[in-house]
């Protein structure tokens, strides 16, 4: 379906289905998991996913039992650290538990250093892990990056490391998404045949915002690529402005 000119109420429609509805509060407990997961059944479309901390996994498995939103989770997360052991058990637990889905923060500081050893051997680690069908998308944490030259250098490892995602943020940092990251990011997704898909999240807020995103995939990559496997918004406070347009009348 073209973004061309749609209904606001089809494209509401539409990013619902795109969306990781995301709770990373620090204090965030069992009952509100529950209560972003019962929010999640009762959209007027199902996002994609729900993105929360690992000790919440389990919580939001049994409360998404028999319906096809996956369960996604944060490692080595938020800081980005380069100890691949670390991230090896931290993933291991986490589909233990029942992820479908890893979010994991590529080590942007040793990328910093000039570091490009590390970070490829976090990547690895994490991604050997990740097997039958495990997501994994890469959190490059592009506001701390911020330069086109890194951020292209990050994108490479990851579609070279064979990750199912480039994702802008943590959502953790004072920059996160920004339309010229995500530029340089869908850029390189292209050049190497669309296989990868684009995560925008950190600051992502309104429909306006989340369209933007969707226009420059689609732009780049084509109508049709912008599905659940390939385009995805991580977002909370976006969920009920969605959630309100999509149940609106036509």
């Amino acid at each position: 379906m073209s973004i061309d000119a749609p209904s606001p109420r089809a494209l509401a429609l539409r990013l619902l289905s795109l969306l990781d509805l995301t709770s990373l509060g620090e204090n965030d407990t069992p009952a509100q998991i529950e209560a972003l997961c019962a929010s999640a059944t009762a959209a007027p479309c199902l996002p994609a996913a729900v993105c929360l901390y690992p000790e919440h996994i389990t919580t939001a498995r049994r409360c998404l039992q028999g319906t096809t939103v996956k369960v996604a989770t944060v490692v080595n997360f938020p800081d980005g650290a380069g100890d691949p052991a670390r991230v090896e058990r931290e993933t291991q637990r986490a589909l233990g538990a029942g992820a479908n889905e890893i979010d994991l923060v590529l080590p942007y500081r040793c990328l910093l250093d000039g570091d490009e050893a590390c970070v490829r051997t976090v990547v690895r680690s994490c991604r050997a892990v990740c097997t039958d069908g495990v997501v994994l998308k890469l959190i490059l944490e592009t506001g701390v990056l911020a330069t086109p030259g890194l951020i292209r250098t990050a994108c490479a490892i990851g579609l070279e490391e064979g990750v199912d995602f480039l994702k802008t943020s943590t959502g953790k940092v004072p920059v996160n998404a920004t339309p010229a990251a995500a530029a340089v990011m869908l850029d390189a997704i292209a050049a190497d045949g669309g296989r990868c898909g684009f995560k925008a999240a950190g600051g992502i807020r309104t429909l306006a915002d989340a369209t933007m995103y969707l226009q420059m995939a689609e732009t780049r990559l084509g109508a049709g690529w912008s599905d659940p496997a390939h385009f995805r918004i991580g977002a909370s406070a976006l969920f009920g402005e969605l959630c309100t347009i999509a149940s609106s009348v036509a």
